[in-house]
């Protein structure tokens, strides 16, 4: 019975001892040995590249300040308008009416202002020849200024029904382009409800997003690059609009640039890059043109998601999630996620992990 306690004395401190020395080395995991990106700049000169998209200076939904079923819709998608060619027609039988009964009323309003204006005039007469008295005069002036008063409301009212008519024929408030219908014949049409989407595709813009270590870099009329991406385009650009606030946009400063002979190639829509100019800016990822490349092997794929490894603050490895484009060669372009000047993992003697940390080689 004493040599039972005895080793079971020396198996639960054995098993102890043990436990103590995997958690220290659990705690004290040695750091993963990696590599990462160097520093290329482009030949062009330093830059700093940011992802938009093409849209046009002036767009609009065209609605409607009545109700009324649609009789018909005058315009197709992609056909070219000018300014003023109607584009939807609204029911108007009712207005059709109204304008009628506003007619009627301004002649009765006039006959009756015919009639004053007379009885006026020549009670104005006889009391100049002291034949009227004044009380007379007074009544035909009251008389006579109501029935002004009457048909000048009268004409007012036919002007509002014809107001409303401009209502009843959706026109074009500028040349451009159909670039969505929104209802069919025989639709109700409601205020405010767009009706047909129209873009002017003479002026051009490219709206970016930048990052707030960007943003203070880029001023306005600052001469850029665009690429296009699906025709691999470049155009020239002049920045118009430099936001100051981040607090609507996820944390991203809104730019504007105007396209400078974009050409009929170009369409609203097309997603683009666009290259600022920025003296001493360092880069990490590589550039071609104004597109960030980096290597497939360098990539993280955990189902429908794609990420890279960056360097976080204590040499930790974090991984970043990324939209990416098209593939050149060996190597991916980053659309969002991992701007120009940020280095990340290339390749590591051990498996990575979200917080893991590392030693750069």
């Amino acid at each position: 019975m004493k040599k039972s306690i005895i080793l079971l004395s020396i198996s639960t401190f054995l098993f102890l001892s043990c436990g103590k020395e995997k958690k220290e080395t659990t705690n004290n995991e040695p750091a993963i040995t990696v590599k990462v990106s160097g520093i290329s700049a482009d030949t062009n000169g330093e830059f700093v590249t940011a992802s938009g998209k093409i849209e046009a200076e002036n767009s609009a939904n065209v609605s409607t300040r009545m109700m009324g079923y649609v009789t018909k819709v005058n315009v197709k998608v992609g056909q070219k308008v000018s300014a003023g060619q109607l584009l939807v027609s609204i029911n108007n039988t009712d207005l059709q009416a109204k304008k009628a009964q506003v007619d009627a009323s301004i002649l009765q309003a006039t006959a009756g202002y015919n009639n004053a204006k007379k009885d006026y005039e020549r009670f104005t007469a006889l009391f100049n020849q002291q034949s009227a008295s004044q009380k007379e005069l007074d009544d035909m002036t009251s008389r006579y200024e109501m029935a002004k008063a009457g048909l000048e409301g009268a004409k007012q009212m036919r002007n509002e029904v014809m107001a409303q008519f401009s209502y009843s024929n959706i026109t074009a408030p500028f040349s451009g382009e159909v670039t969505n219908t929104f209802v069919k014949e025989g639709d109700m049409a409601n205020p405010g409800m767009p009706l047909v989407s129209i873009e002017g595709a003479s002026h051009l813009q490219v709206t970016a997003m930048v990052s707030e270590s960007d943003i203070t870099s880029i001023k306005n009329g600052m001469n850029v690059k665009v690429l296009v991406k699906s025709t691999n385009q470049e155009i020239s650009g002049k920045v118009s609009e430099v936001s100051g606030s981040a607090k609507n946009t996820g944390g991203q400063f809104l730019v504007k640039i105007n396209l400078i002979n974009a050409g009929s190639k170009v369409l609203s829509g097309m997603f683009v890059n666009v290259q600022f100019p920025i003296a001493n800016k360092p880069q990490a990822a590589t550039v071609v043109s104004d597109k960030v490349l980096v290597p497939e092997s360098a990539l993280v794929h955990q189902g429908q998601l794609t990420g890279i490894y960056t360097i976080g603050n204590g040499n930790t490895a974090i991984l970043r999630w990324l939209r990416i484009g098209k593939s050149f060669g060996n190597q991916v372009e980053v659309l969002s996620g991992l701007s120009a000047n940020e280095q990340y993992i290339v390749s590591a003697d051990g498996k990575l992990y979200n917080g893991a940390k590392i030693s750069v080689q």
